[in-house]
């Protein structure tokens, strides 16, 4: 691969750790988030202020995930009292929240010029590249698991029905809290890849739309699926860089992408391909 094509497959691996992560929350879990982009923007300050004053490379990735998941269980606190709605505008405040600390702190933060100059992980494109999709699969399959182990059925007991999952003694904000603390920990590992890969971030780079980039990302790849949401996350990063003409109108592009999904297939392009090949087995029956 060219050095475009390395780029372009290593900003693929880390939307689908972010991806990957709020399907957890969202997907899993069954809470509305709309602030996934600030957990990631504190996994990329953190790793950069501590690459700019010289510490390793893989100590700033798991500190990285530490402060975002660590901010993940704070406003997971919030969902235990609020749902639905009221926590879909709950964690959208904690995002613009988050633009406004670092929009202000000029002097420790950079303000809205950002960090520049943040040193190299200290590996090649390629071989940082390497790195990126191991981490990517390594999480593919910890959601894998997760998903099939008595963790994942109780959060899908929650997702169902918080009373029900009381009633069957489900300890229903444990679970909350570490699927908020799990799903952030990964945007918190997605920011500090992203900080080394761009080495220059800026405070835009994790707003309110990046959010709903990252939402579309699980929507349209189908909710709770994690084949479905690496699908999602790769399509909708590779869409813009082969249809260069959309690149102006993302938002709206995402926008009506969400509409239509939720409109004609709500459990996304693995509900879809679920769907066909079910027809196309009961139709061979059939024959």
């Amino acid at each position: 691969m060219g050095i475009y094509e390395v780029t372009l497959a290593t900003v693929v691996c880390i939307n689908i750790i972010l991806a990957i992560g709020l399907n957890m929350i969202s997907g899993y879990c069954g809470q509305i988030s709309l602030g996934h982009a600030a957990f990631y923007g504190i996994g990329a300050y953190t790793a950069a202020l501590m690459a700019k004053a010289g510490l390793p490379g893989p100590l700033n990735l798991l500190a990285a995930m530490a402060m975002a998941g660590g901010a993940g269980v704070i406003v997971g606190l919030a969902s235990l009292r609020v749902r639905e709605d009221f926590l879909a505008i709950t964690t959208m405040g904690v995002g613009f929240l988050f633009l406004g600390i670092v929009r202000q702190q000029e002097s420790f933060l950079g303000g809205e010029l950002g960090i520049s100059s943040i040193p190299s992980f200290g590996l090649g494109k390629v071989e940082f590249f390497i790195m990126t999709l191991i981490l990517a699969a390594l999480t593919a399959a910890f959601s894998l698991y997760l998903k099939r182990s008595w963790m994942g059925f109780a959060f899908e007991a929650v997702a169902d029905d918080e009373d029900t999952a009381r009633m069957l003694s489900v300890d229903v904000p444990a679970y909350k809290l570490s699927a908020f603390a799990l799903g952030t920990a990964l945007a918190g590992l997605a920011g500090g890849l992203y900080c080394y890969f761009a080495r220059f971030i800026v405070p835009d780079d994790f707003g309110f739309i990046t959010s709903i980039s990252i939402l579309s990302m699980v929507a349209v790849g189908g909710i709770g699926s994690v084949y479905g949401v690496i699908v999602g996350a790769a399509l909708l990063t590779l869409m813009p860089e082969f249809f260069r003409f959309i690149s102006d109108y993302k938002l709206f592009v995402y926008g009506a992408l969400l509409f239509v999904v939720m409109r004609f297939a709500p459990e996304g392009l693995a509900g879809l391909f679920s769907l066909l090949t079910r027809r196309a087995a009961r139709q061979g029956g059939g024959s």
